[in-house]
């Protein structure tokens, strides 16, 4: 595309990647979709810092899914994004962090797909990689993992038990990265442990990753629970399991709050 195609036409929709928080983290695509659009419909966990960067006049449509908390129905937004387009909108949907990892992307991309609107992907940072950076964490070490696992913790409690296979994964990867999982956490802690995982096994959980707020957690697979209820921990949160949470004892540049039960090493 060169610097004379508009980035978005009418009747079309950008699916697009807000990144975790920082707005310094934004992709260069994603600001262009910004500036170009008529109407954003966005997520509740994009930042007050990157909806300050929409356009004067630009319409928002708050989309938001929080656990626990009354918010549209995926259909009900898909629903929105084909009547926008229909109407001749140039039309961004803003996720947090990138809208095919764990974001439901893909479900919107097919519906518009099916109705034959024009769209565009446009990636952005997952909290699941950006978030342990922020906190000096890195997923993958040559030293320590030749692998990591991203997975989502937030499925019904009829779906944990058949669709992901936590013992597996716990024999598999030495590292594991988990989205929403919070809520599940209990299952995650028990269920490793069973595959063999260590009790002392490092565990960091990140909250408000790569904001000003942001907390890191240090604790372990035994302690995590007790932990993340002592300090109130709450959604949203990262969770990093494995060895390379150590390195932040070294790697840690980002001004958070640090949390520990643990007794200094």
């Amino acid at each position: 595309m060169d610097d004379k195609t508009p980035y978005l036409t009418p009747g079309m929709v950008a699916l697009v990647g807000a990144g975790p928080g920082d707005p310094d983290l934004l992709t260069l695509g994603a600001v262009k979709a910004m500036q170009s659009a008529d109407v954003v419909v966005h997520d509740a966990l994009v930042s007050d810092e990157v909806m300050a960067m929409l356009p004067e006049g630009c319409q928002q449509i708050s989309a938001g899914k929080r656990g626990g908390h009354p918010s549209a129905s995926q259909k009900d937004i898909c629903d929105t994004l084909v009547q926008l387009a229909k109407e001749g909108k140039r039309v961004v949907r803003l996720k947090g962090g990138d809208p095919f990892v764990f974001g439901r992307g893909g479900e919107e991309a097919a519906r518009l797909a099916q109705e034959g609107i024009p769209f565009r992907i446009v990636p952005g940072l997952t909290s699941g990689i950006a978030g342990p950076a922020y906190a000096g964490i890195p997923v993958t070490h040559r030293a320590v993992n030749p692998s990591v696992i991203l997975v989502t913790g937030h499925e019904s409690a009829d779906l944990v038990s058949s669709r992901i296979d936590w013992q597996g994964m716990g024999r598999a990867s030495p590292v594991i990265v988990l989205y929403m999982a919070i809520k599940n956490l209990h299952i995650v802690t028990e269920q490793l442990q069973k595959a063999g995982c260590p009790a002392d096994m490092p565990v960091a959980v990140i909250r408000w990753a790569t904001t000003s707020k942001q907390q890191t957690l240090i604790t372990n697979l035994e302690r995590a629970l007790e932990d993340v209820a002592h300090f109130r921990i709450e959604p949203p949160a990262i969770v990093v399991i494995g060895e390379v949470v150590r390195m932040r004892q070294e790697l840690a540049w980002f001004p958070d709050e640090t949390l520990t039960s643990l007794p200094s090493p």
